[in-house]
């Protein structure tokens, strides 16, 4: 077989996204860098000699140096050195964007803070798939990768972002599923409408969408296959009765300096109207 000359990259670290699912989803741009990098690491190995034959990409006799979790401390030094050396180095993970919850983070903290180059071939991205086919608001959302495994610990994650102002994103193991989505029904509230994404891209992909509490009560049997984004929506909009404004304008006041302060405040956190909120502010300074 006929190869093309290999181009010469400029010197730095390259993070490849690879696909997810597809093995048709990784970008030309990324090919381009798996086939002229002068070293190649990988998460794992295999994967990407599998990808690499897939696409007609040759090692050819270039370094494929395996870099996960596990050994990462170990092989940042050879990285580094081959850097230094003003060699082209890419990194590609399992599957998806590098960085995005794998080892890939330690790496380029590494490159960078030794003052190396480092590019990104964006792509594939679990994280943002799920977002797209999961018909939740995407203006505004935070990604917690995986929760911690053990419940207690899970229930006071999920508490530190119930005020979070916006979507939430998941990955998890289909093993702890079930027991994952009763706890964010009870630590966000049961009518927050979620999406459970399994197997994106690939041919046995599943989007199944409900309220939080529906979502457990379907996995609280069944064990799915496969990998899992959870998408959760924002907290839905709660009216505030009389009472509840008054209380929570008071508080208001009493912490800011200003009546103009407190009332952008509050109409902020409650999506309240400015000028309802300032009549009952003004209204509560007339009773003091």
């Amino acid at each position: 077989m006929l190869t093309e000359p290999r181009q010469s990259l400029p010197i730095g670290l390259y993070f490849v996204a690879t696909p997810i699912g597809s093995a048709r989803d990784i970008t030309l741009r990324g090919l381009d860098i798996l086939r002229n990098a002068d070293v190649l690491a990988a998460e794992d190995t295999r994967n990407t000699r599998h990808l690499m034959d897939i696409h007609a990409v040759q090692l050819a006799g270039r370094p494929l140096i395996p870099y996960h979790d596990h050994n990462g401390p170990a092989q940042r030094p050879r990285l580094m050195g081959l850097l230094d050396e003003g060699k082209s180095v890419v990194f590609v993970s399992d599957a998806g964007t590098p960085l995005i919850a794998d080892p890939g983070f330690s790496l380029a903290r590494e490159a960078i803070a030794l003052g190396h180059k480092v590019y990104a071939a964006p792509g594939a991205s679990a994280l943002l798939a799920a977002l797209t086919v999961a018909g939740l608001p995407t203006d505004k959302f935070f990604f917690a990768g995986f929760l911690p495994p053990k419940s207690a610990a899970r229930q006071k994650a999920v508490a530190d972002m119930a005020s979070i102002p916006g979507s939430l994103v998941f990955y998890e193991s289909p093993k702890r599923l079930g027991k994952m989505l009763t706890d964010l029904a009870q630590g966000l509230g049961g009518d927050r409408q979620a999406a459970v994404c399994r197997e994106l891209t690939k041919k046995f992909e599943e989007v199944r969408r409900g309220t939080l509490a529906e979502l457990a009560g379907q996995y609280a049997t069944e064990t799915p296959k496969g990998e899992i984004v959870v998408v959760v929506g924002p907290a839905p909009e709660r009216a505030l009765d009389g009472d509840m404004l008054i209380e929570t304008l008071t508080a208001a006041l009493r912490e800011h300096s200003s009546l103009k302060d407190a009332v952008a405040f509050v109409a902020e956190m409650t999506g309240l109207p400015r000028k309802q909120v300032y009549q009952q502010a003004l209204a509560l300074e007339k009773k003091t």
